[in-house]
């Protein structure tokens, strides 16, 4: 089954769910730990580009999904996922409360997560050379940054292996460009000395220029009834079928004759 879908940017194209063959991606160790899972699956079930939307595409050219602004990539996972399976998407977790602990198992439609488009100020930037500014408040200095697209986000399992004490500013060091007056070289340090709120100021402007999906979801403990916030769970169990399905097939397992 495909279907037509547009992402945060604009980019639209067809997608399809996956296929048996797909498998083969999702049990692939050696992708998974280069980050190259998501390129082979995006690779596999994005038919067609209808609307390049901020990427350019030379004529009769196809889409480089490695050059897709990370929200986009993200998004399009979701309905692949939602086209194999359904948009149902189930999962648990743990109460938070300290006093309970209950599972939590909880159900969300993955096509009705909220989408924060590409602004056209965002858009511009982008396609100019991917280059944004803001001014850090407690340093002063203006700073330069970019938005992640999948050649970064392959990128990034290395870089948490390689800095795992320090992962906040190496994430801040891969995106930030330039830090005016600061060397490059002395860039590294400049941002492990900066302040937490230049660091959240930072961060925030890197969402408010972005686009993609709002994982963020409040959920209800059924045993002490308090609301929690949580991140959309994205492991390998996010593209296995979901827990209808898996229940349907152990109870034929169970009534088929020994």
């Amino acid at each position: 089954m495909a279907d037509v879908i547009t992402c945060p940017s604009g980019l639209q194209g067809r997608v399809r769910g996956m296929k048996v063959r797909e498998e083969r991606v999702l049990a692939d160790r050696k992708l998974a730990k280069s980050g190259g899972q998501v390129d082979e699956l995006l690779a596999a079930c994005w038919e067609e580009t209808l609307d390049p939307g901020p990427y350019a595409l030379a004529e009769g050219a196809q889409l480089d999904l490695g050059k897709a602004l990370q929200g986009d990539r993200f998004f399009a996972l979701l309905m692949v996922r939602a086209l194999t399976y359904g948009p149902e998407y189930a999962f648990g977790v743990s109460c938070r409360n300290d006093n309970c602990r209950a599972r939590i198992d909880w159900e969300i439609d993955l096509t009705k997560l909220p989408v924060r488009k590409l602004s056209e100020e965002s858009r511009v930037a982008f396609v100019g050379g991917n280059r944004f500014e803001t001014t850090l408040p407690d340093a002063g200095k203006k700073v330069a940054f970019k938005l992640l697209t999948g050649d970064d986000e392959r990128k990034l399992p290395a870089l948490q292996r390689s800095a795992p004490d320090k992962l906040l500013s190496a994430v801040l060091a891969y995106r930030v460009l330039e830090i005016d007056g600061v060397d490059a070289k002395a860039k590294r340090q400049f941002l492990e000395d900066l302040t937490m709120r230049d660091a959240d100021s930072l961060v925030d402007e890197f969402d408010r220029v972005d686009c993609g999906v709002d994982t963020t979801i409040e959920i209800e403990c059924p045993e002490c009834f308090q609301t929690q916030e949580v991140e959309l769970p994205f492991d390998k169990g996010f593209f296995l079928p979901g827990k209808d399905r898996t229940a349907r097939r152990k109870a034929r397992s169970s009534s088929s004759p020994t």
